[in-house]
């Protein structure tokens, strides 16, 4: 099986190259790459790779997800996260290959408190979750065998994240205030990455499971729950801090104006993808401590 990987240099393309190197030949790109082409900002390019290598399984790890720039940067963001995915889904048809997407919450407005499920309604609140969402349209309405996987709060232990940007806060400020009124469930990369690599090996003698799920870790919090957990753990480790759990002030979302407005309600109900792929997904303290464990590690 060949495999072709897209943004292979981000958070989940990184654990993507970790995870999808057991089911066959992987062959990985980024923007910059030398041999074919991995820039989505150049759609013939990309077509020409995708003819070249013929792939099987084509994965796409790339986007636009820098949210506040994209309100600036509508066109660019509108060619990465809607027209390279449709362009990617139209030669996959022609392939007969299968195309494995990731989306996101954002495709919602954030209101109520209560999962979103696949089917509900979609209303994005800017010009990120509305270029993601007719990524997915176009996905879906290319015909292609396809894989969507809609998450939030996504980070890796390789590069920034929240947790690490609150654990150097701890060491530098006595408190801190955090946003308590956004609930969503911090998800791993590589628990990204691993659910991928199953649900491939699935749908290769199950190609009725095509379609669109929500994969996030199980549980929720807030961005201040978040946080209190991170300063409370790496504590517990043995890390001394300025900042305590106790220090950390929670604040609404006004208390932080940003260009792109944020769902409050970032919940995502998992329980079609749990029993399509038969998986138990793990809480997300689960691997929020782990990823706090290697990084205190190192």
């Amino acid at each position: 099986m060949k495999i072709l990987l897209f943004g292979k240099n981000g958070q989940v393309g990184w654990e993507l190259q970790r995870s999808l190197t057991p089911l066959g030949e992987v062959i990985a790109l980024s923007p910059d790459n030398q041999d074919y082409c991995g820039d989505f900002t150049n759609l013939s390019g990309l077509a020409e790779t995708i003819q070249q290598i013929k792939p099987d399984i084509i994965v796409n790890a790339a986007a636009h997800t820098a949210v506040d720039k994209a309100e600036s940067e509508t066109e660019l963001a509108q060619t990465i996260n809607t027209y390279a995915p449709a362009l990617l889904a139209r030669e996959a048809k022609l392939l007969n290959a299968w195309l494995i997407h990731y989306s996101t919450d954002y495709v919602f407005d954030g209101s109520g408190n209560t999962p979103w499920i696949e089917t509900d309604a979609t209303a994005p609140l800017g010009v990120y979750g509305a270029t993601k969402l007719a990524g997915e349209q176009a996905i879906q309405a290319s015909g292609c065998k396809h894989l969507i996987f809609r998450t939030s709060w996504v980070y890796g232990t390789r590069g920034n994240n929240f947790a690490k940007t609150m654990l150097r806060l701890a060491q530098e400020r006595d408190s801190l205030t955090v946003i308590n009124d956004q609930i969503g469930a911090p998800t791993g990369a590589d628990l990204l990455a691993d659910v991928t690599a199953h649900a491939i090996r699935t749908t290769q003698s199950q190609p009725e499971l095509s379609g669109l799920y929500h994969l996030v870790a199980s549980g929720e919090t807030s961005w201040h729950g978040y946080a209190s957990y991170v300063i409370d753990y790496v504590q517990q480790l043995g890390l001394e801090l300025k900042t305590t759990p106790e220090s950390i002030a929670p604040v609404p979302t006004s208390a932080f104006p940003t260009p792109a407005q944020r769902p409050k309600n970032s919940r995502l109900n998992t329980h079609k993808l749990q029993t399509s792929f038969d998986l138990t997904l793990p809480t997300w303290q689960t691997g929020v401590a782990r990823m706090l464990s290697e990084f205190i590690e190192k």
